[in-house]
């Protein structure tokens, strides 16, 4: 018998037809370009396409002699070493480059994470990705931006003044609650009383939501082992205006766990992706501009619960 039930009170959308219908979308069904230009695209492997797409923008900004402002997700490790590589072996100068780390801990009094924290944002920003490229080719240090305790409340200027008015990419993946960086739904340092004024919020210091916390235990940096206590409460974050200001979005949707099958990422995907755009969802607000999203092919496979009885099929 069907059993129906209202979601928990605390997640960010309880919207029971809205969550059924995407869960239920198929992957034929998954493409799209919107009439804000923004795509939805699937692929085998987003991640070597995210590789690619940042050493084309460099090489281009070596050749045009050109500035290259651009946001990225942490942590990377193994994409940004491998385009570190890449740049090294066809002597690509970096000196146009501009590198903006889109988030950074905090504790709870709000002190930012040092760059010799081993597992803050910005420590694996400059060491997997900025030492790693030979250092006649890489640009001086301060082109390789991380928040730290004096640029917070300046850190979307900054990104303004270098970029001509916003990064000409922000490249980025969504969390566990439908977050870009650390701009969670619910969380009143983003409070806003419409989407156009949440459009405008900048960076600043944030409390992480719970499902946040959780999220990010589950990573390397904290023990990959549900390891809650290890996760700093409040972090520095870009804000929407940046994601807004930005000239191109870039979105991977990729993670699952080891067997390529379980991921907590396969529903906030469809949520961010084929639900309505709002606050609730923070996510969400990259399909109102020219984007796009790359989800793999095993975020894009079907899934289901064992509400209508267990299997031996549903087992594995």
């Amino acid at each position: 018998m069907e059993f129906f039930f209202k979601p928990a009170d605390w997640l960010p959308s309880g919207d029971v037809a809205m969550l059924e219908r995407v869960r239920n979308i198929k992957r034929e069904d998954m493409e799209y370009t919107n009439e804000n230009g923004y795509s939805v695209k699937v692929v085998l492997n987003p991640t070597h396409i995210f590789v690619m797409d940042v050493f084309k923008r460099i090489y281009d900004s070596d050749l045009q002699d050109k500035t290259l402002t651009m946001i990225f997700p942490n942590q990377a490790p193994e994409a940004y070493s491998s385009i570190a590589a890449i740049i090294n072996q066809h002597n690509v100068s970096c000196r146009n480059v501009h590198a903006f780390a889109m988030d950074e801990w905090a504790d709870e009094e709000g002190r930012v994470a040092p760059l010799t924290y081993g597992a803050g944002l910005g420590y694996s920003f400059i060491n997997h990705f900025y030492m790693k490229i030979r250092e006649d080719l890489r640009p001086d240090i301060s082109h390789w931006h991380t928040f730290n305790n004096d640029n917070i409340e300046d850190y979307s200027r900054i990104i303004e003044e270098i970029g001509g008015g916003g990064a000409d990419v922000c490249y980025t993946a969504t969390g566990w609650p439908g977050h870009t960086a650390f701009i969670d739904p619910g969380t009143k340092e983003f409070a806003a009383s419409s989407m156009e004024e949440f459009l405008t919020l900048g960076s600043r210091l944030v409390t992480q939501t719970p499902l946040t916390i959780c999220e990010n235990s589950l990573f390397a940096p904290m023990g990959s082992s549900g390891d809650v206590w290890a996760v700093p409460p409040r972090a520095a974050t870009i804000g929407p205006r940046d994601v807004a200001n930005a000239r191109e979005r870039f979105e991977m949707h990729c993670l699952t766990f080891t067997g390529g099958y379980e991921s907590w990422q396969r529903m906030i995907s469809r949520i961010e992706l084929y639900g309505p755009i709002s606050m609730e969802c923070p996510a969400s607000i990259m399909r109102l501009f020219p984007g796009v999203c790359y989800v793999s092919e095993a975020i894009a496979k079907p899934f289901s619960s064992w509400k209508n009885g267990i299997q031996d099929k549903d087992l594995y």
